[in-house]
């Protein structure tokens, strides 16, 4: 059953407000893909603060030039559309759509609103396979963390190296000494003078 006019105009707000919203928008296809699938892909999805949207691809392309972004190309556009709105993670729409589309091979990322340009399928893809933003946090914090944790392992070495000598001497049993071993020597007697006969 075709949209009437006024659900047209409440998709359209809903999308943009969302895509103003938006660190990134990432569209995808989603042809062939079950109903089950693309509510476990939303469930995902939610945990991780991102709202994915079905629309219909002439109701994406307004959205999109109403937020103030070029005309999306056909790539973009191509087939089903849905959109994964992210306010928390940008990456994090690219990262789960690319890594659930693994297992559902329907599913398609189809580019990308990112950065105040249109990413292409190739860009997209690029972007789905950068860390998220938590695992870059943590590796900051572990960069942060390295050169003390360094120092700290280093001063640690050289403790142990100073207390080794000792340990290894308080276990060995204390040996007496021994007196050196005299020895007599008889004393030289004079010559005595050779006989003369």
């Amino acid at each position: 059953m075709p949209l009437t006019k006024e659900q047209k105009d409440t998709i359209l707000k809903k999308l943009i407000d969302h895509m103003k919203e938006a660190k990134s928008v990432i569209f995808a296809d989603y042809q062939g893909v079950s109903v089950k699938d693309i509510k476990a892909l939303r469930k995902l999805m939610r945990q991780e603060g991102v709202k994915f949207q079905v629309a219909k691809k002439t109701l994406m392309k307004l959205a999109a030039k109403e937020s103030g972004y070029q005309e999306l190309p056909a790539e973009i556009i191509e087939g089903p559309v849905g959109a994964a709105f992210c306010t928390e993670d940008e990456l994090a729409g690219a990262r789960l759509i690319y890594q659930f589309a693994k297992k559902v091979k329907n599913l398609k990322l189809r580019g990308a609103l990112f950065g105040g340009k249109v990413l292409s399928v190739a860009e997209t893809k690029e972007l789905a396979a950068l860390p998220g933003r938590l695992e870059l946090i943590s590796k900051f914090i572990f960069l942060i963390n390295y050169p003390v944790s360094g120092f700290v392992r280093a001063l640690n070495a050289i403790r142990e190296k100073r207390e080794q000598p000792a340990a290894q001497a308080a276990e060995q049993p204390a040996q007496a000494e021994q007196p050196a071993a005299q020895t007599e020597q008889p004393a030289a007697q004079p010559e005595q003078p050779a006989q003369t006969v």
